[in-house]
Parts: structure tokens; sequence; C-alpha cells
């Protein structure tokens, strides 16, 4: 039978590439909002260019004439604000509620009974997602900064198209791309990747500050936290470095000397990592072995389980669970097909579609049984 530390690293893997799976779909969610504003700003920025007299262009004419343009983008950017703040509170109480399920579910009765569950308020939540910085600025100051970008784009792009003789229709299309290309053609599409970097790094954000908060509010449960990294091509080195490692509650290095830094979830850009707890042994907690029970005393034995990286951990799990994170094709390929975890992705980290595995792998194909 697993321990309980194995069963807490388990879970927190499965939890973490559940995450993963919801940060896509935020993304997407607020690129389609993004899709549906820039329609109309498109339209803005035509009419706006078609009415401007390339005999009298001044910076202080362009300002005037751009002013519905920038009143349009102020309003894009307070509805993504608006969506992804709603979201992180969002997240943040999901976190929490997922945490106190986890430890009620996985930790013995008898351990919960003299060291009950304290709970997080939304206020905690809060202040973990809106009044604590991630990569050096707070989110609402990162959601001003992408606006103000955005703008800025916009207008230098108009002065060079119109001292460098382009037409109205190259102006505008060289700022909003074209839109059977998803627009990744734009000036527009840096600010489409700041805006989902900035998305992915505050869910990271957000759920680690809330298990971080749900952790100093168990500490009689927790006696120290474990780092865990997504062990695939995309690893960065600083996550691959603390895969594994121990910390103390308040995270300092226990057995090692690698900082903890801003923590997984935040170290970085993007950041997949995340963090499982190191349960407090039941001796530790004042039960005697007649109050515990054999099994639970087995299972509460204190030991760190061994790492195991994503790959590892997908082998472990049934096939219905692999073909959701994986989809039904790769999750064949990776169960009978002889793929590892680290063929799906490109010497970049970027994720092959099903025609490069394909020209790439096509025995793995083959093995599979997957047809042409």
């Amino acid at each position: 039978m697993a321990t309980v530390n194995e069963q807490m690293q388990s879970a927190s893997i499965s939890h973490q590439v559940d995450l993963q799976q919801y940060s896509n779909a935020e993304v997407r969610k607020i690129m389609a909002l993004l899709n549906r504003a820039d329609a109309d700003l498109a339209a803005r920025l035509a009419d706006a260019v078609a009415r401007m007299d390339g005999q009298s262009f001044t910076v202080q004419y362009l300002e005037r004439m751009l002013a519905s343009v920038r009143e349009l983008n102020a309003q894009t950017m307070a509805s993504v604000a608006e969506q992804v703040t709603a979201d992180m509170v969002a997240l943040g109480q999901y976190e929490l509620d997922y945490q106190d399920r986890l430890f009620t579910t996985v930790i013995p009765a008898p351990a919960l009974a003299v060291a009950p569950l304290a709970g997080v308020t939304l206020a905690q939540v809060r202040q973990i997602a809106f009044s604590r910085p991630f990569q050096g600025k707070l989110l609402s100051e990162w959601l001003s900064d992408i606006e103000a970008a955005r703008a800025a784009r916009i207008r230098d792009a108009i002065r060079i198209g119109m001292t460098s003789g382009l037409t109205n229709d190259q102006i505008v299309r060289s700022i909003m791309g074209i839109r059977s290309e998803g627009y990744a053609d734009g000036l527009l599409n840096r600010s489409r990747q700041d805006i989902e970097s900035m998305v992915r790094t505050a869910i990271g954000h957000v759920s680690q500050g809330a298990r971080d908060q749900f952790y100093a509010a168990n500490d009689d449960l927790v006696a120290s936290v474990k780092w865990l990294s997504t062990l695939d091509s995309k690893t960065s080195p600083d996550c691959r470095l603390r895969d594994g490692l121990r910390y103390s509650k308040d995270h300092k290095p226990v057995g090692h000397s690698v900082p903890w830094l801003a923590g997984p979830g935040r170290i970085h850009w993007q950041c997949r990592s995340t963090s499982t707890p190191i349960i407090t042994l039941w001796e530790e907690l004042g039960l005697t072995p007649e109050e515990i029970g054999e099994a639970d005393r087995a299972s509460m034995d204190g030991q760190v389980p061994e790492s195991m990286s994503y790959g590892d951990w997908l082998k472990t799990q049934s096939a219905e669970r692999q073909d959701e994170v994986l989809g039904p094709t790769r999750g064949k390929l990776f169960r009978e097909g002889g793929l590892t975890l680290d063929r799906f992705y490109n010497d970049r980290g970027r994720y092959l579609d099903l025609d490069q595995l394909r020209e790439r792998d096509a025995r793995a194909f083959e093995k599979a049984g997957i047809a042409a």
C-alpha cells in the first residue's frame, strides 16, 4: 500500500497536469475575447488611417485621429483584466478546496483528529492573487503595461507606415495580421504572446501561493515541502535542478544549498513546477500506537518518496487518464507505439503535431496499429 507521502506526491503530479490543462483553456478563453474585440479594432484602425492626411501628418494629429482606437484598446484590456481577475480568485479558492479534500482523503482520521485542518479565507486568496508580485510586478501592473504596449505598437506602426508610403490596407494589416493566419503575422501578436505568458504565469503564482498558504495554516501536519518539476524537454534548468529537493516549512533548503527563490510555479515565466507536502510523523503528532493502528502507522512513516518524472507518473495511470492528458492518438503511441514522452516534442520543446510525429516515428504508428 502506498504511504501517505507517496499518495500526496502522485496526487500533486496529477493535479499539476490538470492545472496545465486549465491554463490552456484559460489562454483560449482570453484569446477568443481578444479576437472578438480586435475585429472591431481593425475596423476603427482602418477608419482612422483612411481619414489621415499625409500632408498634415504630425504626432499631435496622429494622437487625435487615434483617440477612438486607444479607447477601444483600453476597453479591451479592461475586459481582459476583469476576466483574469475573476478567474484567478476562483482558481485560488479551488486550489484551497482541492488541498482540503486531498488532506482529508489521504491523511488517516486519527491524525486529523489530533490536528484538525485549518481553513484559509477568501480574503487571503485575494491577497495572494493581487497583493503579491510575480516576476517583479503585480497582476494589475502587468495588465496595465500590456495595454500601454499595445497602444504604443499601434501608434508606432502607423508612424512608420505613413512616413514609408505604405497603403492604408498595408498599415492595418501590419498591425492586425491576417485572421486566416490567426493574426500571428501582425505586430499585435507580440501582445498576444505577452498576455498568454502573463496568464500562464499568474496561474502558477496563484495556485502555488494558495498551496503555500494552506501548508502554513496546517503546519502541524506539514513537516516539510518537496519541489516537483515536470521533467520533459521543456523543463528549465532552474526547475530541473530543484526537482525532488526538500525545503522546510519556511522554504529553507533541507540537506542541500539550492535556494527556494520565488518557489515552484513562480521561479520563471510560465513555470510548471509545483510542490507536495511531506506529512509529519504520527509520533510527532503525539499519537500512541493504539490510537493510530498498525496500517496507518505504516502509511505515516515520514519517508520522502523517490522522485517521479512526469513520464514515469503517466505510465502508472489508466489508459483513459493517459488519453485525457495526451489525446487518444498520442496516448496509444505512448502505450503501444513505444514512444516516450520526450518524443512528442522537438528540440525546441515545441509540441509536435500528429503529421510531424508520423514523419519522425512512422514505425511507432505501425506498432500501435494507427492507420494513416
